[in-house]
């Protein structure tokens, strides 16, 4: 006589071997904190279709040296995080994305973007982490924060 252990097809709820607000960097996934949420970023396949589509059709080689320049404009990083949102399971369409407050400011969200970058294709210049990290650990020490975009703030 055999003994037989039967599961039920899908499990009630969210089920995960792991808990929820563990990310794990070897697929690709990193932490994003906005508006006191923590949300998983992560680049998949579809996500990274959905940037193809975004950029006209440039082919994902081309947007990866694109974006290793280390030139990220705001609407690179909008297009970024809905990317990784979207790869993550969160609907982006749902957020208010311009207007989220992002941990660290706008330096930690673009070193979050950097760090997705990183663990997606391997490499990202490292002059964009430090002028972030440079950034964040100024106003922790409670240096004035530097208006968004060089020129004359109004």
């Amino acid at each position: 006589m055999s003994c037989a252990l039967t599961l039920p097809l899908s499990l009630p709820g969210n089920f995960s071997s792991r808990a929820p607000d563990m990310v794990n960097r070897h697929r690709g996934e990193v932490e994003l904190q906005a508006d006191g949420e923590r949300y998983t970023l992560c680049l998949t396949l579809g996500a990274l279709a959905h940037l193809e589509e975004a950029y006209g059709g440039e082919d994902i080689l081309t947007l990866a040296d694109r974006f290793s320049q280390g030139q990220l404009t705001s609407r690179d990083a909008v297009n970024l995080l809905e990317a990784g949102l979207k790869g993550g399971g969160h609907e982006s369409e749902a957020l208010d994305l311009e207007n989220l407050s992002y941990e660290g400011g706008m330096a930690g969200l673009i070193r979050t973007l950097a760090d997705l970058l990183r663990v997606t294709f391997g490499s990202v210049d490292a002059d964009v982490i430090e002028r972030a990290d440079a950034e964040i650990n100024r106003v922790e020490e409670g240096g004035e924060t530097l208006p968004p975009f060089p020129g004359n703030p109004s």
